[in-house]
Parts: structure tokens; sequence; C-alpha cells
């Protein structure tokens, strides 16, 4: 959305996303097959990938893989950190639904990293109790690549510091997911559902997915 255009309260921001609901309700009539599915959804879905994405706007997933209504179980938090919630939630769909893929997606330029290497960067760096919560689940995932960049007495070079944070924070969240419930390592040793890594460019669009 062009900044001239963009609501200058929340009240304007709401009524963008009334109208916004409307033209999608209009369009549930239009001959596009990804709207003819709507109606087989109400009563059930079968995702075929379960998506732990990070909240921010710039990566819209079902965009993103080009998938449509259905297709999808997304779950996004900022940092794309993994709590228990988020366990319960990849439990549910694959249990619920057979789904046999998850991915967890990074990107770069992320803010709860960024926060995070800053926070090591910078003591003194203060958030709010619920952020610093986010902050704290990335930081093992960050803490040991700042001690290696720092271990010769140089200065850290910010934003390889945060390039190498952001591939590792996925790792550790794709892990977290492997060891961190029961009935997803049992599915993952079974051969029922496989969890990987993944990474979308801002710049360019392209998802890189990780190897272990």
């Amino acid at each position: 959305m062009p900044n001239d255009t963009r609501p200058k309260t929340g009240q304007e921001a709401l009524e963008l996303l009334k109208e916004g609901n409307a033209r999608y309700v209009d369009s549930l009539t239009n001959p596009d097959p990804a709207m003819q599915r709507r109606p087989e959804l109400i009563s059930d879905q079968d995702p075929l990938a379960i998506i732990l994405g990070c909240s921010d706007a710039r990566v819209p997933v079902e965009i993103v893989f080009d998938q449509g209504l259905g297709d999808l179980f997304v779950i996004r938090v900022a940092g794309n950190v993994v709590a228990p919630s988020q366990i319960g939630s990849v439990e549910f769909a694959a249990e619920k639904f057979g789904t046999k893929l998850v991915v967890v997606l990074g990107h770069s330029h992320c803010g709860a990293v960024t926060a995070c290497v800053e926070a090591l960067i910078n003591p003194e760096q203060n958030y709010t109790p619920n952020l610093q919560s986010i902050v704290d689940r990335i930081r093992p995932s960050v803490y040991n690549l700042h001690e290696l960049a720092t271990a010769n007495g140089q200065d850290v070079d910010a934003d390889e510091l945060l390039d190498r944070s952001i591939s590792a924070n996925v790792r550790m969240s794709v892990s977290q997911l492997k060891h961190g419930s029961r009935a997803l390592e049992d599915l993952t040793t079974s051969g029922k559902l496989l969890i990987v890594g993944a990474e979308y460019d801002l710049e360019t669009g392209k998802v890189r997915f990780l190897e272990d």
C-alpha cells in the first residue's frame, strides 16, 4: 500500500479491512477455481504443509509459496520462535489432518532476530517484558555466534552476525520441534512427518531450504 494512502488511525485501518473482506466475499462467486474450493473447506481441511513462520508483514506465506485456500496450515509468531503454543498447533495439524510436512520459515532482515543481536552487542538495550521473552527464546541460537565473533577482540560485523543468526534461529526452531514433543518426535522418527527449515529472501523473493 503506497504511503500516501495508508490509514492514519486504527479506525481507518479497520474500515480498510472491512472493505477488503467485502471484496473477498464478492469474489466468492468468481469462476476462479481457488474461490470455488471454499464450500468444500467449510467442514474440513487437508493442508499440504504446516508453516511456522515469522509475523513479519513482508512475508505472506500463501503468496510466497503460491498456494490457495486450505492449502497451508500457517502459524506465525515474531522470530518464528517455538513455544508450547506453537508446538501444540503443529501437533494438532499433524495429528488431526495427517499433514506430512512442517516448514520453519525465517527471512532476511528479521526484526526479532535483529533485536536479539542488538541486545547482545548492546546489553543496555531495553525491551518490554513480552518482547524480551521473544528475544530470550532466540538468544541461545545467537549467543555462541556472538561469542565466536568477539573472541579475538575485534569489532562485531553486525550484518554478518544477523545473517548467520537468522539461519541459526531457524535451525534451532527445527530442532525444538523435532525433539520438544514426543508426538512430533515419533512422527518424524517413523517417517510420517518431515520437518525442515527455510529462509525467505526479501530482496529476491526466493526461499532457500536449509540442509541438515
